[in-house]
């Protein structure tokens, strides 16, 4: 049998250039699934993402899935990207085996925790205030760097790296501290400032975009009571649902999520066309 993809609709072509198309998946020209392809807003357009592939339950765990993605590859191949992202559901096993089967590589995970109606306490001592436009300059500053070193470190390319952090910077923050829904606390611990949190209240969840300690400070405690801060915050601006990211290999920041309940919801995962 022969698994093939067949466009369901002409090829989408914005007009920044980012390209789009949807697909059946078929066996013998017979449809047993779907899937979607486009370049990626975020990287540019020599990057793809598939998104929405599935399979009908029938013709499960009889390869159709892996076929249709290696088609899909070669698809983006002639668009002519150069990688391909996908996102791989919190709660799919063979989702994930299937993507690591196929050599794409773990870059971040998706994490949330559902929260008491009751704000967490933070640790004698520490509390959280507003960020000042004194301090908001140097740590946006640090901020960039430090997001593109982090795509950079995990295969995104420097420019691409660059491009994303400074245009989800500005994004986010266009008002930078006076951006509604966007609450940026310093936490300081016996009257020293100690960390660095940024939280975002906006929608039904709470998410988590940066938290950092001060590396002079760290090992003393000072990452856990951010993300009770964190929480304290979501319950006070009415959320029930806190969500973040968490890069492949910061061991540590996972334990600590783990630790406070919070469960994976989604893998981020690449892969490089060679």
């Amino acid at each position: 049998m022969t698994t093939t993809l067949r466009p369901t609709e002409p090829l989408q072509r914005d007009a920044d250039g980012m390209l789009s198309r949807h697909f059946q998946v078929c066996v013998n020209s017979r449809p047993v699934g779907a899937i979607h392809l486009a370049t990626d807003p975020l990287f540019g357009p020599t990057v793809a993402r598939i998104s929405d592939l599935s399979i009908e339950e029938p013709d499960r765990r009889r390869g159709r899935g892996t076929v249709a993605a290696l088609a899909a590859e070669e698809v983006a191949r002639g668009w002519g990207c150069t990688r391909v992202e996908i996102r791989v559901p919190g709660d799919s096993e063979p989702a994930l085996r299937l993507a690591t089967a196929l050599g794409y590589v773990h870059r971040n995970r998706g994490m949330e925790k559902q929260l008491a109606a009751t704000p967490p306490e933070l640790p004698s001592g520490s509390r959280g205030r507003p960020m000042t436009e004194a301090e908001y300059g140097p740590w946006v500053e640090h901020g960039n760097e430090h997001c593109a070193q982090s795509w950079i470190d995990r295969g995104v390319p420097e420019d691409q790296a660059w491009a994303k952090a400074l245009s989800d910077m500005s994004k986010l923050l266009p008002q930078g501290l006076a951006t509604e829904n966007m609450v940026i606390s310093v936490l300081e611990h016996e009257d020293e400032a100690v960390g660095t949190l940024w939280v975002s209240v906006a929608g039904d969840k709470a998410f988590v975009f940066d938290v950092e300690a001060d590396a002079r400070f760290r090992g003393r405690g000072h990452g856990r009571t951010l993300m009770l801060l964190a929480e304290a915050q979501a319950v006070a601006a009415g959320k029930r649902v806190i969500g973040l990211n968490v890069f492949a290999d910061n061991t540590p920041a996972e334990r600590l999520y783990e630790s406070l309940g919070y469960v994976p919801v989604g893998w981020s995962m690449y892969k490089n066309l060679l």
